[in-house]
C-alpha cells in the first residue's frame, strides 16, 4: 500500500471520529513535511467540529510577582538576578495597585508569575519573603491571589512544580493553575541542553506535578516549547504524554503551543525560531491527537501571521493584556484586542471573553469561586459581553 493511500486511510479515520495511533501520528507528520495541507483541512474540521466558531482570549493583568529564580534555562530572559534593574519583587500594595487599575480596564484574569522557588537559591528573597510574614513564594502566593480574588479578577497561578499541599491551598483561591511539561524528553537536560542547569523542567517532576493536579480535580493549563533543540518526534511523544494525563484525570483544559524566539543575553541567542510551517505542522497535529482539546498559541509570538494559525485547529489566543506587558517575552508585545476581534471576524470567527478557567471546566472549581464567576458569567459560561468591553 503506497504511503499516499496509507495516509489518507489514517485522515480518513480521523474525521469519522477516531484518533491516532502514536505510529499512525509520526507517520502522519513524515507525510504532512512537505505539504502540511490535507493535515490543516482535518484539523480544521476537527476544530469546528468540537469547538465551534467560537474562539477565545483571557482579558488579564500579568502580574510578575518574584522573577528569581533556581533554575537557568539556555533561552530564558525572565529570570532575574537581584542586581539587575529588571528584578520585580512585587509588594501587597504594588498587587492592590495593579487590581485596582486591572479592574477598571475591565479584566477578568490575574495572573501570577514567579520562578521556581527563588527563596532556595538567593538570600535576597527568603529575607524579602520573611520581611513580608512570609516562609515561602507560595505562600505569598496564596495571599496574593487572595487580594486578587476580593478586588474582583480571578487568579490564576503559575509557578513552576508546586507541591500537592500548595496546589490545595492555592484552589481556595484560583479557578485554575499552569504548568509548562515544555517537553517530555529527558534529552533536553543533558549537558549543552537547554535544561542542563533546570533541575525543575526534568519531564519527571512536571509530569508528576500534573498528575498530582489531576488527582485534585484542579484545571491545568501545560502546553509544548517548540524550537528549542527537540526532535519533531520528541514533540509528538510530549503531545501523548500530555493526552495520557487528560484521560486519566481530566483536568487538562488547554494545550499551549509556543514558538521559541531566540534572546541576545541567552546561550540559545544563534538558534533560529522554528519554521513557521513546521510549527503550523506541529499545532494541527496537535488537533488531530486530541480533537476536543483547547489549543492556544500566543498571539504575540507570531504578531504577523497569527490569524493564519485558524487554518490548523486552535480556538484559543490565551491571555491577553491591555495593560500589562508579557514579562516573559517582553520584546513581543500583546496585540490590541480590537484587532484579534477583527482579525477573527475577517476570518470568519466570534473572539469571545473566558475566564481563566475553561466553560466545561467549571464544575472542577470550588463553589465560591463559581459563585464569583456565575456574577459576570453568561449562559454558556462565558465573560458576558457588557462587562468584557
Amino acid at each position: 500500500m503506497s504511503n499516499l493511500i496509507l495516509r489518507s486511510e489514517i485522515l480518513n479515520r480521523l474525521v469519522d471520529g477516531r484518533t491516532p495511533s502514536r505510529e499512525e501520528a509520526h507517520a502522519i507528520y513524515q507525510d504532512a513535511k512537505d505539504d502540511p495541507l490535507e493535515i490543516y483541512k482535518v484539523s480544521q474540521f476537527l476544530r469546528t467540529k468540537n469547538k465551534g466558531i467560537t474562539v477565545t482570549y483571557s482579558r488579564k493583568a500579568f502580574f510578575n510577582l518574584i522573577n528569581l529564580c533556581r533554575d537557568t534555562c539556555s533561552y530564558c530572559t525572565y529570570k532575574s538576578e537581584p542586581n539587575q534593574a529588571k528584578l520585580s519583587m512585587m509588594s501587597k500594595n504594588e498587587v492592590t495597585e495593579l487590581v485596582n487599575i486591572a479592574k477598571k480596564y475591565h479584566c477578568t484574569e490575574a495572573l501570577f508569575v514567579t520562578g521556581e522557588r527563588p527563596e532556595q537559591k538567593y538570600q535576597e528573597a527568603k529575607e524579602w519573603l520573611k520581611k513580608n510574614g512570609f516562609s515561602s513564594t507560595a505562600e505569598y502566593l496564596a495571599e496574593a491571589s487572595d487580594i486578587a480574588l476580593k478586588g474582583g479578577l480571578f487568579p490564576h497561578t503559575n509557578a513552576g512544580n508546586l507541591t500537592k499541599d500548595e496546589m490545595r491551598q492555592l484552589r481556595e483561591t484560583n479557578v485554575s493553575l499552569g504548568l509548562m511539561l515544555e517537553n517530555a524528553s529527558k534529552r533536553l537536560a543533558e549537558e549543552g541542553m537547554p535544561h542542563q542547569f533546570a533541575p525543575s523542567k526534568n519531564p519527571s517532576a512536571r509530569i508528576k506535578t500534573l498528575q498530582n493536579a489531576g488527582e485534585l480535580d484542579i484545571p491545568m493549563t501545560t502546553g509544548l516549547l517548540v524550537g528549542i533543540g527537540e526532535s519533531p518526534e520528541e514533540l509528538i511523544d510530549s503531545i501523548y504524554v500530555i493526552k495520557e494525563i487528560h484521560e486519566r484525570y481530566h483536568n487538562i483544559q488547554e494545550i499551549i503551543l509556543q514558538n521559541f524566539h531566540p534572546k541576545q543575553d541567552t546561550l540559545m541567542r544563534s538558534n533560529p525560531t522554528p519554521h513557521e510551517r513546521y510549527f503550523k505542522t506541529i499545532v494541527a497535529l496537535t488537533r488531530i491527537i486530541m480533537p476536543d482539546m483547547n489549543i492556544q498559541i500566543p498571539p504575540n509570538l507570531s504578531p504577523a501571521s497569527y490569524s493564519s494559525f485558524l487554518s490548523t485547529g486552535i480556538n484559543d489566543w490565551g491571555g491577553i493584556s491591555p495593560i500589562t506587558q508579557d514579562y516573559v517575552n517582553p520584546e513581543f508585545p500583546w496585540p490590541k484586542i480590537e484587532e484579534v476581534d477583527k482579525r477573527c471576524t475577517e476570518a470568519g470567527f466570534n473572539l469571545r471573553a473566558r475566564f481563566p478557567v475553561y466553560p466545561e471546566f467549571f464544575g472542577m472549581v470550588n463553589h465560591t469561586l463559581r459563585e464569583k464567576m456565575y456574577a459576570v458569567a453568561d449562559s454558556d459560561n462565558l465573560v458576558n459581553k457588557e462587562y468584557s468591553k
